[in-house]
């Protein structure tokens, strides 16, 4: 089901560039804030308490005239040089859009029989000019109603809010805000409905306390500001935040393209020029990532391995059959000869021809047989967790290729590392050394090993005729030899050298007189 369904959304998904996708992530990143304020309403959220701490600023301000104004009012005491805890009380905003309730409308105000308290009503004719004045700035609808609720400046004087939960708390000395719906407001905007606060009518009730008792109180309520109005009146913030955002996208756009997307496109060319057996390795791009920049490396390193591998198959392949040619055709021509002589051919004759037939197909089968070691060898991975003692496989092979005409001595230092490399490589290698060394006419051959900082250096000495500067050149080469003649394949130093290869060993021809083959063997412990 799930498989089907992924093969489904496959055949209909688009191919894209990188750099489409990487631009799409950064601009969706980018517009997360906007997304999350409209959203999540932080930002209409933010003009509702704006609207609130107004407000609360404004009622503090009248409630402080208003109490100073009142007839009784004790003098206000000068403020002291070190006030104390609590001589400070500022009060912060309450309310939350996506938490408090919107209470409905404001009913109109109750009609009652009681009289209003004269000392209120005096203060608020003092405050009424202030007010005046304050609203024209401000757009506010202010009321102040005395300690019983009843009205004694704004609309419906006489009448009393006494029953509104904002004005009962204001009463008892707590001030408060409340959300209530906004019923004189029609819709302006055609994406208005989004906003929450198109519709409301924020309620601010605030005591006028008086030496310690509550006197009044002021009904203070304001239209906030809605979300597509703020968005408005703030028009010029949001596009120059829009116009930086799209900037740094540019930028960043730019650094992607440079740092990511151009390199890969070049290398992903390079890639294809190199399958279809041309082309150039790409210079690594200074501007781009450090991961690019090592994926760069690491493609010239596999260029350059498949190009001497497809060099070395070119040549192999070019030597295998330049070998197999020889003894093949010594076998087509001893047939031939039989076949059209085999009666008036001697018995001599016909015996030196077989015998020939048989050395080519002995050499053919030799060959074949060295060939697959060398493919072995060629395809030889490291031995994981390897840690051999050197001093069991050298005196095996030492043993093994000893002769009365052939002597070989082992010296090995006292507490040698043991060798990353395994035994069996180890005696393959030495056992092909010390072969051709008594081939080539050597009668003592001396192998010592000492450790050094990182690796064992192992060292292989003859006392034979050495190797000419002219062969040193191609002695490890696959088919070189210098004794074809008798039986030589040329091929056991070429699969010494692929073996160490492939436990990161080498093997190498010192200079000197005689023949001295150095081996370096990594550490166990390294």
């Amino acid at each position: 089901m799930i498989e089907r369904f992924k093969d489904w959304v496959g055949s209909w998904w688009p191919r894209m560039r990188l750099r489409t996708i990487l631009f799409a992530v950064l601009l969706f990143a980018a517009a997360m804030p906007l997304i999350g304020m409209v959203s999540l309403r932080v930002y209409e959220n933010t003009l509702v308490r704006q609207t609130e701490a107004e407000l609360v600023a404004q009622g503090a301000a009248l409630a402080a005239v208003a109490s100073l104004s009142w007839p009784d009012a004790a003098p206000q005491p000068p403020r002291p040089k070190d006030p104390p805890p609590g001589y400070f009380s500022p009060e912060f905003t309450t309310i939350d859009l996506s938490r408090d309730p919107v209470l409905p409308e404001r009913p109109p105000a109750r009609r009652t029989t009681q009289t209003a308290d004269p000392e209120a009503a005096r203060v608020a004719r003092g405050l009424a000019p202030i007010v005046e004045r304050t609203l024209r700035t401000t757009l506010a609808s202010v009321a102040m109603m005395d300690a019983r609720g009843v009205i004694v400046l704004g609309p419906h004087l006489g009448g009393s809010y006494a029953d509104l939960p904002e004005v009962r708390d204001a009463l008892k000395g707590d001030s408060r805000t409340v959300l209530r719906v906004n019923g004189d407001i029609s819709p302006r905007y055609r994406f208005e409905w989004l906003s929450k606060a198109s519709t409301i009518r924020l309620h601010y009730a605030r005591p006028i306390v008086v030496d310690g008792d509550v006197r009044g109180v002021l009904l203070i309520s304001r239209s906030p500001r809605a979300l597509f109005r703020g968005l408005y009146e703030d028009r010029g913030k949001f596009l120059l935040a829009i116009g930086v955002i799209f900037g740094v996208l540019v930028l960043l756009a730019s650094l992607v393209s440079r740092g990511v997307t151009r390199p890969v496109e070049k290398l992903s060319a390079a890639a294809r020029e190199v399958a279809a057996g041309g082309g150039e390795i790409p210079a690594t791009p200074r501007t781009a990532a450090a991961e690019i920049r090592d994926l760069y490396e690491d493609f010239g390193a596999m260029a350059e391995r498949i190009e001497r591998r497809s060099a070395y198959l070119r040549d192999f392949a070019a030597a295998v059959s330049h070998e197999f040619k020889t003894p093949l055709a010594g076998i087509r021509g001893a047939v031939e000869l039989l076949q059209d002589h085999f009666d008036t051919m001697s018995p001599e004759d016909r015996r030196r021809f077989l015998t020939n037939i048989e050395g080519d197909s002995e050499r053919l089968s030799q060959l074949v047989g060295r060939l697959l070691d060398m493919a072995r060898a060629d395809m030889a991975t490291p031995e994981a967790g390897a840690a051999v003692d050197l001093v069991e496989p050298l005196r095996r092979v030492a043993d093994a290729q000893l002769r009365p005409e052939f002597a070989v001595t082992v010296q090995v230092a006292r507490d040698l590392p043991l060798v990353a490399v395994p035994a069996a490589t180890i005696e393959s290698v030495l056992d092909v050394l010390l072969q051709n060394a008594r081939q080539a006419g050597a009668r003592r051959v001396s192998v010592t090993a000492e450790a050094t900082a990182e690796a064992v250096r192992v060292e292989v000495t003859d006392d034979g005729p050495g190797v000419s500067p002219a062969d040193r050149a191609r002695l490890f080469e696959p088919f070189f030899t210098s004794r074809r003649a008798e039986g030589g394949t040329g091929l056991g130093l070429s699969i010494a050298r692929s073996l160490l290869a492939a436990s990161h060993a080498t093997i190498t021809l010192a200079d000197g007189e005689g023949a001295t083959f150095q081996l370096i063997l990594p550490r166990a412990d390294s």
